[in-house]
């Protein structure tokens, strides 16, 4: 049974490390007519440096013959020219290979990345549900330059060598089959140790990958999150997860490095031991007269050259093998299914002609489709209303806004913007109709203008200033050195609460219909949220906002409050019938103020 098992195992290793070098090579197929003139580069330069050890041959023969006699050493110049020209027209060939490996090396993986950032862009937000962040940036970065890295080198290796070893071959047995033969049976103990090596090495590389990618995405999870770890003491648990996936990629990769590198090893114990059969046989057969001693030094270069190649081979051997493992996890990414191709739609919303009437019916979703979070949800919500959603945790209160923008499709039912489904318009053109303020807030490098007016164009000074000034943000932006120039990164030190601002900020400058806020105010606090509550009042005039907020406190305004509860709405109203129905809302909103007393 365990030997049926490592049979299956071992041919479903090959199956993948065919499939994903098929995958490879057909990627690469606009690339492979200059692939193959640079490989044609590399067996002429190799052909010329396996001639070279025969010329050294004749060179021996005739210094040895002039010491018995009269030296000849214009033939001894000419031979010298010979190869002079022979080893330079070599490494000419060599390096033009080099640079045209090196240029389409480093274009496929430009590709590569490219396409791997556009894909992540068509990825639909399950996806990173269950993948780690981590773990999709080692595709892009480690995965994506082992490619590069066996594309620029060990593919050429792989064919000098080959051509190396064979030509030499050939070379020694038109020169002398009995050194020959002792040459290739003093070698053939590499040969079988290197298959060996080989087949027991595959699925160490596989499995480094693919630790590579988990403690990445180990790395980059308890990075981000480094606050939560310490405030929790979750240290010790998280260096034990760390060091348990670091344990198993030690044991994957030692096992997988210490394999290649006992090919060097081999190897010139393989060409040492060559040479020690090379200089026994051909002793014995110079004091025969059967060969000249300038055979013997040719032989002895080419068992270097013989047996070279063959820590060479095992080399790229190694590498392919880490290269299938990498192909495997870029092409399965980007193999993975993408958000529908929304190119065949017409329909298109403009912006500033929507009224911002928005209805929802008979809506049903679920993230598995056996589990519904929302099941029957309808709703008609006026141009500029503002509206909020409450309820408890895993209401459905996010989830509903994740429809709306269409992060998320709904299972059944419709939702409908100025009674045009948003199923009918592209996703690019649904979120071209909302701003949108998340309890995550998310800045990027630059400066803080840049933050505020991103992906927006033609926004004037006047306008950026005007939104700080709205959410109470100008007067900090102006002591700051460089004023709304101030540069975003590592060492600008902002609260979570200026943060928030700033993306309030951002999403007042784009001016959209609908307005949506998930939590935006759960991070400052309560003189500022007051500030921030009178602003978006008056910038809500005219749009149609969708208010999610756990302190009921903050929503009394609203012009209507709907009430969820396992993804359906039990109440519907504003402030003052919610509370007089002395209903869920009236226990939720009754609640805040008791735990507040």
């Amino acid at each position: 049974m365990t030997k049926r098992k490592a049979k299956n195992s071992s041919e479903e290793q090959q199956k993948h490390f065919k499939q994903a070098w098929g995958q490879l090579i057909a990627y690469c197929k606009p690339y492979l007519p200059a692939i193959f003139f640079a490989l044609i580069l590399a067996v002429i330069g190799t052909i010329f440096t396996i001639i070279g050890p025969e010329k050294l041959s004749d060179i021996t023969d005739l210094i040895v013959d002039g010491m018995m006699g009269k030296m000849d050493i214009e033939a001894i110049g000419k031979i010298g020219v010979f190869l002079a020209i022979l080893y330079g027209l070599s490494f000419v060939f060599n390096y033009i290979q080099s640079f045209i490996m090196a240029t389409i090396t480093q274009r496929i993986s430009k590709k590569l990345r490219n396409e791997i950032s556009h894909k992540i862009d068509k990825l639909p937000l399950k996806y990173f549900d269950s993948t780690t962040y981590g773990d999709v940036l080692s595709r892009v970065t480690n995965d994506v330059d082992t490619i590069g890295q066996t594309l620029n080198q060990s593919i050429g290796s792989l064919v000098t060598a080959s051509v190396m070893f064979f030509g030499t071959l050939i070379m020694m047995f038109s020169i002398n089959v009995t050194m020959t033969v002792s040459a290739v049976l003093a070698t053939i103990v590499g040969f079988v140790l290197m298959i060996f090596i080989i087949s027991k090495s595959q699925k160490y590389f596989m499995r480094q990958q693919e630790d590579l990618g988990k403690i990445n995405g180990h790395i980059e999870e308890m990075y981000s999150g480094h606050d939560v770890v310490k405030v929790y003491n979750g240290e010790k648990e998280a260096k034990e997860t760390f060091n348990e996936i670091n344990e198993r990629l030690f044991n994957s990769a030692w096992k997988s490095q210490f394999m290649s590198g006992m090919m060097m090893p081999l190897m010139m114990f393989i060409g040492n031991f060559g040479y020690v059969v090379v200089c026994v046989v051909g002793a014995a057969l110079v004091v025969k007269g059967s060969i000249t001693f300038g055979v013997i030094v040719s032989f002895m270069v080419y068992i270097r050259l013989f047996t070279q190649p063959l820590s060479q081979l095992a080399q790229a051997a190694t590498s392919l093998q880490a290269t299938a493992a990498a192909s495997k996890r870029v092409f399965e990414f980007l193999g993975e299914a993408e958000l529908e191709d929304e190119s065949h739609k017409n329909a298109y919303l403009e912006a500033k002609n929507v009224k911002g009437n928005v209805e929802f019916k008979n809506v049903q979703f679920g993230y598995s489709a056996d589990k519904l979070v929302i099941k029957d949800f309808s709703i008609a919500i006026q141009a500029g209303q503002k509206v909020a959603i409450v309820g408890p945790t895993g209401a459905g209160k996010t989830t509903l806004v994740n429809l709306l923008m269409r992060f998320y499709e709904i299972n059944s039912g419709a939702i409908m913007i100025d009674d045009v489904p948003i199923q009918s318009i592209t996703r690019e053109n649904v979120h071209e109709l909302f701003c949108m303020v998340l309890q995550d807030t998310w800045l990027f490098e630059g400066t803080i203008k840049e933050n505020i007016i991103y992906n927006k164009e033609n926004v004037t000074d006047e306008e950026v200033i005007a939104a700080c000034k709205a959410v109470g943000l100008n007067h900090f932006i102006k002591t700051l050195p460089d004023g709304y120039d101030t540069v975003l990164n590592d060492k600008a030190s902002l609260s979570v609460g200026q943060k928030q601002l700033l993306t309030i900020a951002r999403a007042i400058v784009k001016k959209a219909p609908l307005l949506i806020l998930d939590e935006a105010t759960s991070s400052v606090d309560t003189r500022t949220e007051v500030l921030i509550q009178e602003a978006m009042d008056k910038l809500m005039v005219g749009k149609t906002s969708f208010v999610i907020a756990h302190r009921l406190s903050t929503i009394k305004n609203a012009d209507l409050i709907l009430v969820m509860k396992d993804g359906d709405i039990i109440e519907s109203g504003n402030h003052e019938e919610l509370l007089a129905q002395k209903g869920f809302y009236a226990d939720l909103y009754n609640s805040q103020f008791e735990d507040a007393s």
